[in-house]
């Protein structure tokens, strides 16, 4: 039974709990923006993401830091890092590990476990599309059952265990696009954008020194594991719950009571893992601003990273230019907190 938030609070109040926790966090934030310049917003959203346990799909053109920020999130927490960079040519084993055989002096030998990049606790998965549809399916496996089975043996992965992938939208020739099935298995989708001529000048006065900037340690994996429990320890109340619910209805095309655009350009809407996702990242957000408790505001912060790759649209959006975040965008105009 998970411990409540008195029990985590230990002799002191709840209240100095969520104010140490808020605390530390910021420290977390700021130390991870000494290195990653602008892209506050991803930054926000994959640290989310983090206090959920959840895994994360990160997508934007090459260049934009998506490697530097998952290295650096690694540095400040403590967490072991490891990049496995999706290739055509990538097999399931060259994620998971292998049995390997191993001779003996005798003679003789036996089979070992030789233990794959994904025992680590949070894994690049870089251009995860460029992959096969079987070695992403090892990868989204190991994601969704946190063990890995090689030779009938299931062996537990490290925890916490956090998976960030990327894909770049503008090469999608000799790509692999991952099913909705499995876009469904990220807790958030992430848009990288590009960053302003403002940013990019500090980018080269950062990067092109004598001296490059690294991220000192902050936390240990224990303290983020902690925190991932006292997560799951903030209330949100049944509004909030049917709030983030009414939501994922309104994705919904054959919900009569959908918005107008959702019933003409989406063909299939979130899933229950969509309000999972709303309430998880709610609890995340009120967690962070030092609350015990998640509101409106926290689902409507996170409404597009946990909803905007769980809409599936159909060909007349594609010839209209319409987006995912378009559609969501209309929702949230039109649900409102209050039923």
């Amino acid at each position: 039974m998970a411990a409540t938030l008195q029990e985590q609070a230990g002799q002191e109040s709840i209240a100095d709990l969520l104010a140490r926790t808020n605390a530390r966090i910021k420290a977390m934030e700021e130390a991870i923006g000494e290195v990653i310049v602008g892209q506050q917003e991803a930054v926000h959203q994959v640290i989310t993401a983090l206090l959920a346990g959840g895994h994360v799909l990160l997508e934007g053109v090459p260049g934009l830091g998506k490697t530097l920020l998952v290295r650096t999130i690694a540095q400040v927490t403590g967490l072991t890092f490891r990049r496995i960079q999706f290739t055509p040519d990538l097999m399931p084993a060259d994620i998971t590990g292998a049995q390997v055989f191993e001779e003996h002096g005798s003679g003789g030998g036996s089979f070992r476990f030789e233990p794959g990049p994904i025992f680590a606790h949070l894994v690049l998965a870089d251009e995860i599309n460029r992959a096969t549809p079987k070695t992403q399916s090892a990868l989204l496996e190991a994601m969704q059952e946190r063990t890995v089975t090689v030779g009938g043996t299931s062996r537990p992965l490290p925890v916490p265990f956090f998976v960030l992938a990327t894909q770049n939208p503008l090469e999608m020739e000799g790509t692999y696009p991952l099913p909705e099935a499995q876009m469904d298995r990220f807790l958030f989708k992430i848009d990288v954008p590009f960053p302003s001529a403002d940013e990019l000048v500090k980018i080269a006065a950062r990067t092109t020194g004598a001296a490059l900037p690294e991220a000192p340690r902050l936390l240990e994996p224990e303290e983020l594991t902690a925190w991932q429990a006292l997560v799951r320890q903030v209330v949100a109340v049944d509004e909030v719950i049917a709030y983030a619910a009414r939501l994922v209805m309104a994705t919904r095309p054959e919900n009569p009571e959908a918005p107008e655009a959702v019933r003409r350009f989406v063909r299939y809407g979130a899933s229950p893992r969509g309000v999972q996702a709303l309430v998880l990242g709610a609890r995340a957000e009120a967690l962070r601003a030092g609350r015990a408790f998640a509101t409106y505001d926290d689902v409507r912060r996170v409404a597009f990273p946990a909803l905007r790759h769980r809409l599936l649209l159909n060909y007349e959006a594609a010839a209209e230019g319409k987006r995912a975040d378009d559609l969501l965008g209309e929702i949230l105009s039109r649900v409102t907190p209050y039923a």
